[in-house]
Protein backbone atom coordinates (compact mmCIF):
# COMPACT_ATOMS: atom_id res chain seq x y z
CA UNK A 1 0.00 0.00 0.00
CA UNK A 2 3.01 2.08 0.78
CA UNK A 3 4.49 1.45 -2.45
CA UNK A 4 1.58 2.32 -4.39
CA UNK A 5 0.60 5.31 -2.71
CA UNK A 6 4.16 6.77 -3.56
CA UNK A 7 3.94 6.20 -6.79
CA UNK A 8 0.79 7.82 -7.53
CA UNK A 9 2.30 10.79 -5.56
CA UNK A 10 5.09 11.03 -7.67
CA UNK A 11 3.30 10.61 -10.88
CA UNK A 12 0.89 13.44 -9.86
CA UNK A 13 4.22 15.45 -9.31
CA UNK A 14 5.12 14.84 -12.41
CA UNK A 15 2.02 15.43 -14.44
CA UNK A 16 1.58 18.83 -12.19
CA UNK A 17 5.58 19.95 -13.12
CA UNK A 18 4.62 18.74 -16.92
CA UNK A 19 1.24 20.62 -17.37
CA UNK A 20 3.24 23.54 -15.67
CA UNK A 21 5.68 24.45 -18.72
CA UNK A 22 2.69 25.69 -20.87
CA UNK A 23 1.15 28.93 -20.96
CA UNK A 24 -2.91 29.49 -21.00
CA UNK A 25 -3.96 32.38 -23.80
CA UNK A 26 -5.17 34.28 -20.64
CA UNK A 27 -1.88 34.22 -18.93
CA UNK A 28 -0.17 34.98 -22.04
CA UNK A 29 -1.97 38.16 -22.76
CA UNK A 30 -1.80 39.02 -19.30
CA UNK A 31 2.57 38.91 -19.58
CA UNK A 32 2.54 42.20 -21.06
CA UNK A 33 3.63 41.00 -24.45
CA UNK A 34 4.86 44.02 -26.64
CA UNK A 35 2.87 43.92 -29.21
CA UNK A 36 4.28 44.36 -33.54
CA UNK A 37 3.51 47.48 -35.29
CA UNK A 38 3.97 45.88 -38.42
CA UNK A 39 2.75 42.03 -37.69
CA UNK A 40 2.16 41.40 -41.38
CA UNK A 41 5.10 42.30 -42.37
CA UNK A 42 7.29 40.07 -40.13
CA UNK A 43 4.95 37.13 -40.89
CA UNK A 44 5.83 38.14 -44.47
CA UNK A 45 9.73 38.66 -43.84
CA UNK A 46 10.18 35.24 -41.82
CA UNK A 47 8.33 33.34 -44.58
CA UNK A 48 10.11 34.19 -47.61
CA UNK A 49 13.26 34.16 -45.84
CA UNK A 50 12.67 30.61 -44.09
CA UNK A 51 9.98 29.13 -46.23
CA UNK A 52 8.64 27.38 -43.18
CA UNK A 53 6.54 23.69 -43.64
CA UNK A 54 5.06 22.20 -40.83
CA UNK A 55 6.61 21.84 -37.81
CA UNK A 56 9.16 24.08 -38.71
CA UNK A 57 9.86 27.17 -35.89
CA UNK A 58 11.52 30.29 -36.25
CA UNK A 59 12.67 32.17 -33.81
CA UNK A 60 13.67 35.73 -34.93
CA UNK A 61 15.64 38.71 -32.69
CA UNK A 62 14.30 42.38 -33.92
CA UNK A 63 15.68 45.62 -32.79
CA UNK A 64 13.70 48.57 -31.25
CA UNK A 65 12.65 49.72 -34.54
CA UNK A 66 11.47 46.27 -35.52
CA UNK A 67 14.07 45.72 -37.92
CA UNK A 68 15.25 42.13 -38.18
CA UNK A 69 18.77 41.47 -36.43
CA UNK A 70 18.94 37.64 -36.72
CA UNK A 71 16.67 34.64 -37.11
CA UNK A 72 16.97 30.64 -37.43
CA UNK A 73 14.48 27.51 -38.79
CA UNK A 74 14.66 25.01 -37.47
CA UNK A 75 12.39 21.62 -37.34
CA UNK A 76 10.50 20.65 -34.35
CA UNK A 77 11.36 16.88 -33.32
CA UNK A 78 7.95 14.18 -33.38
CA UNK A 79 7.53 13.95 -29.53
CA UNK A 80 5.44 15.13 -26.41
CA UNK A 81 4.86 18.85 -26.49
CA UNK A 82 7.34 19.70 -23.47
CA UNK A 83 7.71 23.80 -22.80
CA UNK A 84 11.45 22.98 -21.30
CA UNK A 85 12.62 20.98 -24.44
CA UNK A 86 11.04 23.54 -26.64
CA UNK A 87 12.99 26.22 -24.07
CA UNK A 88 16.56 24.50 -24.66
CA UNK A 89 15.94 24.53 -29.07
CA UNK A 90 15.14 28.03 -28.81
CA UNK A 91 17.96 29.20 -26.50
CA UNK A 92 19.94 26.94 -28.54
CA UNK A 93 19.22 28.75 -31.62
CA UNK A 94 19.61 32.41 -29.96
CA UNK A 95 22.86 31.27 -28.85
CA UNK A 96 23.80 30.50 -31.89
CA UNK A 97 22.85 33.37 -34.31
CA UNK A 98 23.28 35.90 -31.86
CA UNK A 99 25.17 37.08 -28.69
CA UNK A 100 22.90 37.75 -25.24
CA UNK A 101 22.45 41.01 -23.87
CA UNK A 102 22.11 39.90 -20.49
CA UNK A 103 24.78 42.89 -19.53
CA UNK A 104 21.95 45.27 -19.84
CA UNK A 105 19.49 46.33 -17.01
CA UNK A 106 16.59 46.48 -19.55
CA UNK A 107 16.30 44.19 -22.55
CA UNK A 108 16.31 46.35 -26.05
CA UNK A 109 16.22 43.60 -28.54
CA UNK A 110 12.62 41.19 -28.47
CA UNK A 111 12.97 37.98 -30.08
CA UNK A 112 9.49 36.69 -31.50
CA UNK A 113 8.42 32.88 -32.67
CA UNK A 114 6.71 31.64 -35.45
CA UNK A 115 5.60 28.50 -35.87
CA UNK A 116 4.17 26.30 -38.79
CA UNK A 117 1.64 23.06 -37.84
CA UNK A 118 -0.96 21.10 -38.91
CA UNK A 119 -4.36 22.40 -37.62
CA UNK A 120 -6.62 24.87 -37.28
CA UNK A 121 -5.98 28.39 -36.11
CA UNK A 122 -7.11 27.97 -32.27
CA UNK A 123 -5.07 27.36 -29.11
CA UNK A 124 -3.43 24.56 -28.60
CA UNK A 125 -1.42 22.74 -25.61
CA UNK A 126 1.54 22.89 -28.22
CA UNK A 127 1.14 26.38 -28.30
CA UNK A 128 1.10 26.98 -24.71
CA UNK A 129 4.65 24.86 -24.42
CA UNK A 130 6.20 27.03 -27.24
CA UNK A 131 5.11 30.20 -25.79
CA UNK A 132 6.47 28.86 -22.27
CA UNK A 133 9.56 28.20 -24.37
CA UNK A 134 9.88 31.76 -25.55
CA UNK A 135 9.41 33.32 -22.71
CA UNK A 136 12.16 31.49 -20.74
CA UNK A 137 14.22 31.53 -22.74
CA UNK A 138 14.16 35.12 -23.78
CA UNK A 139 15.12 35.66 -20.12
CA UNK A 140 18.09 33.51 -20.07
CA UNK A 141 19.24 35.37 -23.44
CA UNK A 142 18.85 38.58 -21.82
CA UNK A 143 15.92 39.37 -24.83
CA UNK A 144 12.35 40.86 -24.07
CA UNK A 145 9.50 37.62 -25.45
CA UNK A 146 7.73 39.09 -28.39
CA UNK A 147 4.84 37.54 -30.03
CA UNK A 148 3.98 33.98 -30.89
CA UNK A 149 2.84 33.78 -34.08
CA UNK A 150 1.00 30.31 -35.72
CA UNK A 151 1.07 29.62 -39.05
CA UNK A 152 -1.59 27.27 -40.30
CA UNK A 153 -4.01 26.15 -43.55
CA UNK A 154 -5.95 28.73 -42.29
CA UNK A 155 -3.13 31.82 -42.30
CA UNK A 156 -0.91 33.20 -39.77
CA UNK A 157 -2.36 34.76 -36.59
CA UNK A 158 -0.90 36.50 -33.83
CA UNK A 159 -2.11 34.67 -30.42
CA UNK A 160 -3.35 36.96 -27.83
CA UNK A 161 -3.68 39.63 -29.99
CA UNK A 162 -6.59 38.69 -32.64
CA UNK A 163 -4.58 40.08 -35.15
CA UNK A 164 -4.25 37.43 -38.55
CA UNK A 165 -4.74 36.94 -42.10
CA UNK A 166 -4.96 34.97 -44.94
CA UNK A 167 -1.57 35.05 -46.98
CA UNK A 168 0.85 33.13 -45.76
CA UNK A 169 -0.57 30.23 -44.83
CA UNK A 170 1.18 26.56 -44.38
CA UNK A 171 0.82 25.84 -47.93
CA UNK A 172 1.85 29.18 -49.81
CA UNK A 173 4.82 29.33 -51.53
CA UNK A 174 7.42 32.00 -49.81
CA UNK A 175 7.35 35.18 -52.10
CA UNK A 176 9.66 37.50 -52.90
CA UNK A 177 9.13 40.60 -49.68
CA UNK A 178 12.25 42.90 -48.19
CA UNK A 179 12.11 42.48 -44.78
CA UNK A 180 13.57 45.87 -42.71
CA UNK A 181 17.24 44.47 -41.52
CA UNK A 182 19.03 46.11 -39.30
CA UNK A 183 22.39 47.30 -40.24
CA UNK A 184 25.19 44.87 -39.94
CA UNK A 185 26.69 44.41 -36.12
CA UNK A 186 29.89 45.95 -35.55
CA UNK A 187 32.69 43.19 -35.80
CA UNK A 188 34.68 41.72 -32.80
CA UNK A 189 38.03 40.17 -32.42
CA UNK A 190 39.25 36.64 -30.84
CA UNK A 191 36.98 34.16 -28.69
CA UNK A 192 33.78 31.78 -29.94
CA UNK A 193 31.58 35.70 -29.72
CA UNK A 194 33.37 37.01 -32.82
CA UNK A 195 32.86 33.93 -34.71
CA UNK A 196 28.89 34.33 -34.10
CA UNK A 197 28.82 37.94 -35.34
CA UNK A 198 30.38 36.85 -38.08
CA UNK A 199 27.76 34.28 -39.09
CA UNK A 200 25.26 37.31 -38.39
CA UNK A 201 27.02 39.99 -40.15
CA UNK A 202 27.15 37.76 -43.21
CA UNK A 203 23.37 36.67 -43.25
Amino acid sequence: MTFGFASSSAASVSTSASASRLLEPAEWAAAGIPLLRSPREVVSGLHARHGPTPSTAIVAVLDPDERLCASASFNRRPAPADGWMFRNALLAQLRRIIPHDLRRRTPVRTAVLLYCRDGDAGWTEEDGAWMWGLRDACTLHGLRCGAYITLTQDGWQVLGEGRGGRRPNSHSEPEPFAMSQAPPLAPRTGGPVSEVMRRVAAR
